[in-house]
């Protein structure tokens, strides 16, 4: 009897230290995933006042930048927007056959690759895209919780993607025409009428329902503007009267540079009041640059919106914020305009961070490029990490904003190459053999404008040689 009895407590005492073992942690001690909030501005280049530029007004970036990171030097991996975009979003780098356009769909050319918000849902995190993200709407659309959103999809008829408001433009911009609507417009309506305000008021009210839930989430927000054409309401035009507007600093053509990196930027050309030939007159740049402003000045308010509405609905304490532009853009810069070059001012783009619990006001000088974000919210946000991954983490430099970071970087456009290092921009042109065309060298130390192409100079032979061996290595990493 007395056995029996042993035998039945010592059963009932590793009964119940298995149910101990198998129970789940109580709450208290889970781990609370952090929310991140995605932003992605269209061709948002770094002049803004927290970048030291002092033209356009951007309060609510500035903000943002004075409660978290500002990287100093972040670089698109190429720059045109659809091919940018499913880089950073895949965390890949774009080869001599990937990646190339604007026209890029990762669903074709990276199709079993877990995109950064599909590997956070895998991860049990709800996603969810408003605006525009991948350049393509429904490109790999099993990333996200919910069906990817667009602002255009409420428009009766579908209307068009260049959103204009005034009724002569709408008519001008027709399927039937070989030329786009105009290449600005100021009305006069209200915030929300534009795709922009839109997007803000659908990512409020989704925050507001997200408040109430208990998972964790990836918010994507693709504002348009200052995408071409540069629409926004007329009270943010009124912000830049046209005398106040500068054009470029540098307007010529750099000296000694290649055929190969001049463009006849296209896209501008598409538009119905633009030169269809020619250099863009300065009458006509100051009204470009300035419909640019008040593009950003607007975007700027719409994300501001939704900042306070994250604060509002007490979620800014958990929630990561990441800023970008998917490139940056020529304003007249070396005679150009738009992006589709190697030139600095077409790569070197705006990205901020906010992580909670870091301190804010911290700049950081290392050289950072795009494939480095997917890595890095994945490790502060406590997820593993992917194996296809090709970019480096940049979380060391939030503790230590000073650090060095990478020694260089690469873009690349069409059928060139370039690498950024501390002081240099090098690129160079292959043909289809590989052999090397054309190259250009800027030294951003002495010549930050990028005026004289220093390539050929005697002075700099081993220098080119040992940045075209880099360039080479990795062009054949890429491949």
């Amino acid at each position: 009897m007395k056995t029996n009895l042993l035998q039945s407590t010592l059963l009932v005492t590793i009964f119940s230290l298995i149910a101990c073992h198998h129970q789940p942690a109580p709450e208290s001690t889970s781990i609370q995933r952090p929310n991140i909030l995605f932003i992605a501005v269209d061709d948002l280049r770094p002049e803004l006042n927290c970048y030291g530029k002092t033209q356009i007004q951007s309060p609510n970036l500035d903000r943002l930048a004075s409660e978290g990171f500002l990287f100093e030097r972040a670089y698109c991996n190429v720059p045109v927007c659809g091919a940018s975009r499913a880089s950073i979003l895949t965390g890949l780098r774009p080869t001599p056959d990937r990646f190339l356009d604007y026209k890029t769909r990762v669903a074709d050319e990276a199709p079993d690759v877990i995109t950064l918000p599909q590997h956070f849902k895998q991860n049990g995190y709800e996603t969810f895209s408003y605006g525009k993200i991948f350049h393509h709407r429904n490109d790999r659309s099993e990333s996200w919780t919910d069906t990817p959103w667009h602002p255009q999809m409420d428009t009766p008829g579908g209307g068009s993607w260049r959103d204009y408001q005034v009724p002569a433009h709408i008519e001008m911009d027709n399927d039937d025409s070989p030329l786009r609507g105009p290449a600005y417009e100021y009305a006069s309506v209200t915030d929300t009428t534009y795709f922009d305000g839109k997007i803000a008021e659908r990512a409020l009210r989704k925050l507001g329902q997200l408040s109430q839930d208990t998972s964790p989430f990836f918010m994507a927000l693709g504002f348009l503007k200052p995408h071409l054409p540069f629409n926004a309401p007329q009270k943010y035009w009124d912000l830049y009267p046209t005398d106040s507007i500068s054009l470029a600093g540098f307007r010529d053509y750099p000296a000694e540079a290649p055929v190969q990196s001049h463009h006849s930027f296209g896209e501008l050309r598409h538009y119905n009041n633009m030169p269809q030939a020619g250099a863009v007159p300065d009458s006509t740049a100051k009204q470009l640059i300035r419909g640019y402003y008040a593009c950003v000045t607007y975007v700027d308010a719409m994300i501001g919106r939704v900042l306070e509405g994250l604060k509002a609905n007490g979620m800014d304490q958990n929630t990561i914020v990441i800023l970008w532009g998917d490139h940056g853009w020529s304003l007249g810069d070396h005679g150009l305009w738009c992006k589709h070059s190697t030139f600095n001012v077409a790569m070197q783009t705006p990205l901020l961070l906010r992580v909670p619990g870091k301190k804010g006001g911290q700049r950081i000088k290392a050289l950072t490029e795009f494939i480095d974000v997917y890595p890095s919210l994945v490790e502060l946000s406590g997820l593993p990490l992917p194996g296809h991954l090709q970019g480096n983490s940049f979380v060391g430099l939030l503790d230590d904003p000073a650090g060095k970071g990478k020694d260089a970087l690469f873009c690349r456009w069409k059928k060139s190459d370039a690498i950024k290092t501390d002081r240099y921009l090098y690129t160079e042109w292959f043909d289809a053999e590989e052999k090397s065309v054309a190259r250009m060298l800027y030294d951003h130390q002495n010549d930050p404008d990028e005026t004289i192409n220093i390539a050929e100079k005697e002075e700099n032979k081993a220098l080119v040689a040992s940045l075209s061996q880099r360039l080479r290595q990795q062009r054949q990493l890429d491949r």
